[in-house]
């Protein structure tokens, strides 16, 4: 990935448009001249992008998935659709993402919801399994996928291996639920694009691209698989189904 980073820097384009934060940190590791307009990242201050939300103050600006608090809405979407769960995995990638506050925020709610929290790591594609059948050992456990370029890549076999060990799992986006996972609560990802088109055209019209503001999602989907909670013998409550943007069945 550097090297293609490289390249692209060294064609001098006007501007760049990055998806994912591990994409961000390479290229701005190539420049800090170059505007760059990121989509779909997570702790752009942590990360150095900018100097904070209100100005970036870099030749970075965009916008960013999702606040810390949201891992503890999703555990606790888990326990309305799974109510026996007593421990719950946050699985993500360490290599792509970066959990920080977003582990503090799981661990309040799991305290809250009277849960074990568990961080959950998988490296490469053959740990991925080992995540699901640590967790299978003991009974009413359940899992928390963050919003990682790498859960993303692996999404079907993901979904797969939760249907055959039988963890009921809750997802960052609704391509997880409309492929068979159970629920999913996450960001519209095609207003995040269309909304980065808006600020491609405003630094194309000569703005200074450390003067837009990083925004965060505006508009989200609860998604609810029907299908998927009855093979895994769970009744989803009628005030979820009510409250989602989509019940599969």
């Amino acid at each position: 990935m550097e090297t293609l980073a490289k390249e692209l820097v060294e064609l001098k384009p006007e501007l760049i448009i990055s998806q994912a934060t591990i994409t961000t940190i390479v290229l701005l590791q190539q420049t800090r001249t170059v505007p760059i307009i990121f989509l779909l990242v997570a702790d752009p201050v942590g990360n150095n992008f900018v100097k904070s939300f209100a100005h970036p103050d870099t030749n970075a600006t965009g916008f960013f998935t999702f606040d810390p608090p949201m891992s503890g809405k999703w555990l606790e979407l888990l326990k309305e659709i799974a109510p026996g769960i007593a421990r719950a995995a946050i699985m993500f990638n360490p290599n792509t993402w970066t959990l920080r506050d977003y582990s503090l925020a799981f661990r309040s709610a799991a305290m809250a919801f009277n849960v074990e929290p568990i961080e959950a790591f998988a490296h490469n594609v053959n740990e991925i399994e080992g995540v699901f059948s640590a967790l299978a050992r003991e009974p009413v456990g359940g899992i928390v996928l963050m919003p990682d370029t790498f859960n993303f890549q692996y999404r079907e076999l993901i979904i797969a291996l939760a249907a055959r060990y039988r963890v009921p799992a809750v997802y960052p986006n609704r391509q997880f639920a409309t492929a068979g996972g159970l629920i999913s609560y996450g960001l519209d990802i095609a207003d995040i694009f269309r909304r980065g088109a808006s600020y491609v055209d405003r630094v194309f019209k000569g703005e200074n691209v450390g003067a837009l503001p990083v925004q965060a999602p505006t508009k989200f989907d609860l998604v609810v698989n029907l299908k998927t909670a009855k093979a895994l013998g769970l009744d989803v409550p009628l005030h979820l189904q009510q409250r989602a943007d989509e019940v599969i069945e």
